[in-house]
């Protein structure tokens, strides 16, 4: 069994930043993807980034590319998403998910275990 805990979520106001963190445990961290997605109210969950732990280039949606940067810590199993520029839009409870393997991809179906979510909220 594997246990995501995020952490870092809040509220900011536009053009702030935040900082989330993912902490993993139960399993090996290392060969693994691990991702955030976002779900704001109403919408679908979407990709936000990914990155796989072992190493290679991240992976960014379009809506945030430029201004969110993930990286991975194998030595504390952790993923933490450093966002900046921050806009309404970027309103949503985020999630840490994580899959088995080497590829990154971008739909939430594929990922194994998520965390419970933590929200973040931009005011204008």
């Amino acid at each position: 069994q594997v246990q995501l805990v995020e952490s870092g979520g809040g509220l900011v106001q536009a053009g702030g930043s935040l900082r989330l963190s993912c902490t993993s445990s139960g399993r090996t961290f290392s060969g693994s993807v691990m991702g955030w997605f976002r779900q704001a109210p109403g919408k679908e969950r979407e990709f936000v980034a990914a990155i796989n732990v072992n190493g290679g280039s991240p992976a960014y949606a379009d809506s945030v590319w430029g201004r969110f940067t993930i990286s991975g810590d194998n030595t504390k199993n952790t993923v933490n998403l450093e966002m900046n520029s921050l806009k309404p839009e970027d309103t949503a409870v985020y999630y840490c998910a994580t899959r088995i393997g080497t590829a990154i991809i971008r739909s939430p179906t594929v990922y194994d275990y998520w965390g419970q979510g933590t929200q973040v909220t931009v005011s204008s």
